[in-house]
Parts: C-alpha cells; structure tokens; sequence
C-alpha cells in the first residue's frame, strides 16, 4: 500500500455520502431503480464489489438489507472502520448500519452461500480513454485492489445465484464485460450506466 492509500478513509456521516443521504432524491435515484427498490418492493441486496461501501450505504438508506463483500484485506478493514465511526453518530446512521452486513472474502466463492434477491457489482472500472486523470481518490483505490480481471466470472457467478437480478454499474460510455451475454435493459447517467440482468 502506497503512502497515498493510507489517506483513504470511509466516512457514511460527512462529506458526499451524507449530503446524497439528505438530498439524493430517495428511490427516484438511478441505481435504487436498478436494484428494484420501488413503492411495497424492497429486495434484499448483496453488494459483490463493496469498495467505498458508499453505494451499500445509500440503498441501506432506503430500507434494503445490504450484505457488502470486499475481498481486498484493505478496503474491509477502511469499511469496518468507517462503519463504526457511522454508528457513533446516532440516528439516522445507527438504523443504516444495522441493515448492512460486511463480509470478507471473494463474492464469487461467498454468493452461492447467499439468499440475495439482488447482486450489485461495480468492479474497477477499465482504464479512461482520456488522459484527464481521475480522481484521486479512485486512484489510490486502483492502487490498493488493483485491476478486476476476473469481473466476467463474478458476473456469471451472480447470474447463476441472483434469484431476481443483477446490476452491472458500468462507465456510461465502455463496452460490454466480454464474455457475458446481452443485459436486459439499462439505465443511462451522464458518466454511468447499469445494465441490469433480469434472473427470473
């Protein structure tokens, strides 16, 4: 781990995870509609890639049971950390953390063991064609888990175990994972996209 990545830090109760907390605009937001989060619907959701833990954090907000796997030793311990911090805040943070569940290891090898109606999976994105760096942020997490070679074989692991659907949180504008089959229907931001795999 680079002296960068000693920096990152997760925090659900300052800065952009409590502001999208307060003002996000709830259920209406693109990935609550692709993880199936609408009026009477709440499915339970495994979050295969956790990373930052902040988009487990926002569908726990809404009500969902979010189960987070991080396999990389680095991210789990930043996760377990800054959940918590999160629940010495008080409400409303003690409520959110108590519908996520962090669990170390590979998602491919701990899904088949998981009720998960819903898998999210937002692997480390490909390298930018435009040379504007990216955030530094993403960067230092690039350093610490590296590249995801094997997203391909976690989103067929999904697929396979998935009893409802899986979401792929994609670059708006990069390609399709190779070697996994057309998704159902997408939803389109201005920098990312989910394509959404519909399992039954």
């Amino acid at each position: 781990m680079t002296q960068d990545s000693t920096k990152l830090r997760v925090d659900f109760a300052e800065g952009a995870v409590a502001h999208r907390l307060r003002f996000g605009g709830g259920r209406g937001q693109d990935i609550a509609k692709a993880m199936g989060l609408r009026a009477g619907k709440t499915p339970t959701i495994v979050d295969a890639t956790a990373g930052l833990g902040r988009d487990a954090f926002l569908l726990a907000s809404l009500g969902a049971q979010v189960t987070l796997i991080e396999r990389s030793e680095v991210m789990h311990a930043l996760l377990q950390d800054g959940m918590a911090r999160a629940l010495l805040e008080g409400a409303p943070f003690t409520e959110i953390i108590g519908r996520m569940t962090l669990l170390k290891g590979d998602a491919k090898d701990l899904l088949p063991q998981l009720e998960a109606e819903a898998v999210l999976i937002d692997p480390m994105h490909p390298p930018r064609k435009k040379s504007a760096l990216v955030k530094r942020e993403l960067r230092q997490i690039r350093e610490i888990v590296g590249t995801d070679e094997d997203a391909a074989d976690l989103l067929r692991t999904a697929l396979k175990y998935a009893r409802n659907r899986v979401v792929l949180k994609w670059p708006a504008k990069a390609d399709p994972i190779a070697g996994v089959g057309p998704c159902t229907y997408q939803i389109k931001g201005k920098s990312t996209r989910y394509d959404v795999f519909m399992t039954v």
